[in-house]
This record gives C-alpha cells, structure tokens and sequence, in this order.
C-alpha cells in the first residue's frame, strides 16, 4: 500500500482526516500518530498494534503495544485512571513496588525495559558512573532502589563493571609515559565506556535491551 492509500483507508473506514504527508512523517519516524491513529492504522493494515511498535519504549508504546486501554491497566494496577496517565504523560512512574511488579509482569517487561519506562535511565546512569570511578559499593543501596534484580546479583555485576573501568584506566596510565597518541586513545575509550553505561550494565547482567 502506498501511503496516499494508507492515509484515504484512515477516512473511509475510521473517519480520520489524515494526510499522505503525515503518514510518510509516521513511516520515517518523524511525528508520532495517536493511539486511536495507532490503533486504526493497525486496522488498515491487517495488523495489531504491537507489531506497528517493534521497538516500544515508552510506557505509553509497550502499553499500547500489548492493546491495554489506560483505564484497563490502571484497574489492573489498582490506581485511577487519571493518576496513571499522569505518570504515563510525565514520563515518569512513581508507582509501588506491588504495581511495579503488575506493571512489568502486565507489559512483559524486562529490568531494563522497567527502568526505561519509568524514566530513570538517567539516574541509574549516574549512579553507574559513580559507581566505576569511585567506590563502587557505596552506590548499591541507590541502585537497587532504580533496577529489579537480586541484591547479591547486583553487588557481582557493578563489582565487575568497576574492576572493567579501572583496568581501562590503569592501562591510560601506564601509556601516557612511552606514547601520548595511545594515551589520549585509551583516555577516549574510558570516555566511551562512562557514554556506554547502562548499556554495559544490562549487559553484564545477561538482561535484554529495554525494547526487548
């Protein structure tokens, strides 16, 4: 189907006053449709949701990918359903512990994918990155706050990215005294390795990506 006949599939069937050009904008990523676009895209298609979002990342995607309305998943979470799309809206989830075990078990979410839709990527970057260049056991209890996974397992994992950095670093050392092209490469891949940090840690973990 060519996009022109996407987007008049959209009016005749669902009422929707949809461009060729916006549904391009949709194809490359540009704009984002609606859920109701979703879902009737989805219609037009012969398809579900879910595989129109192959790489869901926010709580609003996985949640629409699994063809949950907001007022279904709160219920299912035991909060209103104006609370919820506060915290779907914000970015941000703030729920318990109970209704973020629902949550992930509901959406088949991953650690990693948890703390993405929960939009604390950011904060667990951190603290991983404190974590390497400092004392690494100073920063579980903060961590285990952010990831879902077992205190012991935990303590292994940030333990080995730590011993990682820190050979990364030694080896920046003991290169800046017999080449400055090497050092400075070195220095370039500690740099990467901080960039990289989350992505390190569910490695490390055995855990798959956030869209996994």
């Amino acid at each position: 189907m060519l996009p022109g006949h996407v987007a008049y599939g959209l009016g005749a069937q669902y009422g929707l006053r949809v461009s060729t050009e916006t549904v391009v904008a949709w194809e490359r990523g540009l704009t984002v449709p609606s859920e109701y676009e979703l879902t009737a895209l989805a219609g037009v298609l012969w398809c579900s949701p879910g595989e129109l979002l192959t790489a869901a990342h926010t709580l609003r995607e996985h949640r629409v990918a699994r063809e949950l309305a907001a007022e279904e998943l709160a219920r299912l979470l035991g909060l209103s359903t104006s609370a919820y799309l506060r915290m779907e809206e914000s970015g941000r989830w703030r729920g318990n512990e109970r209704q973020s075990a629902v949550l992930s078990e509901v959406l088949g979410l991953t650690a990693a994918g948890f703390v993405a839709v929960s939009g604390r990527e950011e904060d667990l970057a951190e603290l991983l990155r404190g974590a390497v260049t400092t004392r690494w056991q100073a920063h579980v209890r903060s961590v285990a706050r952010l990831v879902p996974l077992e205190r012991g397992f935990l303590q292994d994992v940030m333990e080995q990215l730590h011993t990682e950095y820190q050979a990364l670093m030694v080896s920046t050392l003991s290169w800046s005294s017999t080449g400055t092209e090497r050092a400075g490469a070195t220095g370039d891949a500690g740099r990467e390795f901080l960039a990289e940090i989350v992505d390190r840690f569910w490695r490390t973990a055995g855990v798959e990506g956030a869209s996994g």
